[in-house]
């Protein structure tokens, strides 16, 4: 059962959606006590980094997520946004983040060329990094491609942590693993048949 977290700033419904289209069962979650008692976490989002944490601590949820992911040692899914707060801090805002992945988010503005649009919208190649359980399964695909839409990105300060790539003017981390901590920052829950891939890797773990 996947736990989904819903802090007001997330694309639930779409998550759920796919989850049911691939048969894997799902639950969404808004109170501490839910966050506490589930075995597998899926953090999506959608929006400002500041935002996104503010929600997730004025709603008393920090606490149980950190016991989970830190303590209990679920396996946890960030989505998009939901990625991104798993890093230390952005430069979106002044918040810290949750800091379960040794990583900075940067903003592409300013370090991509000027034809380049933000925010990075559609479709883009992954390229695959070091073996992970959530990526094994596209590892017999010649091309991978994901939806994105972000004007932010993730750099991970140890290497060994990035499971996967892409370029926009610049490389960046689109998929992330430090022990029992996922990301993707495209959505996958949009990417068809190469999303319900990662989604249903991450269900099996």
């Amino acid at each position: 059962m996947i736990t989904i977290v819903d802090y007001g700033m997330g694309n639930v419904g779409s998550v759920v959606n796919m989850l049911k289209r691939i048969g894997v069962a799902a639950t969404v979650a808004s109170r501490p006590e839910q966050i506490a008692a589930a075995g597998k976490l899926l953090l999506p989002g959608v929006g400002s980094f500041d935002a996104a944490m503010q929600c997730i601590e004025s709603r008393g949820l920090r606490a149980s997520l950190d016991e989970r992911a830190l303590g209990a040692r679920v396996p946890v899914l960030g989505i998009c946004l939901g990625m991104q707060l798993l890093a230390r801090s952005s430069e979106e805002g002044v918040r810290p983040g949750l800091g379960w992945i040794p990583a900075v988010v940067h903003s592409f503005r300013g370090r991509i060329p000027d034809g380049l649009k933000v925010p990075h919208m559609g479709w883009n190649v992954v390229r695959m990094g070091r073996q992970s359980v959530l990526t094994d399964s596209l590892r017999d695909v010649d091309e991978v491609r994901f939806y994105f839409v972000h004007s932010y990105f993730v750099e991970c300060y140890d290497r060994t942590h990035s499971i996967m790539t892409a370029d926009y003017g610049v490389g960046f981390d689109v998929g992330v693993e430090a022990g029992n901590i996922f990301g993707v920052q495209f959505h996958p829950e949009k990417s068809h048949r190469f999303g319900m891939r990662i989604l249903e890797s991450f269900a099996r773990i």
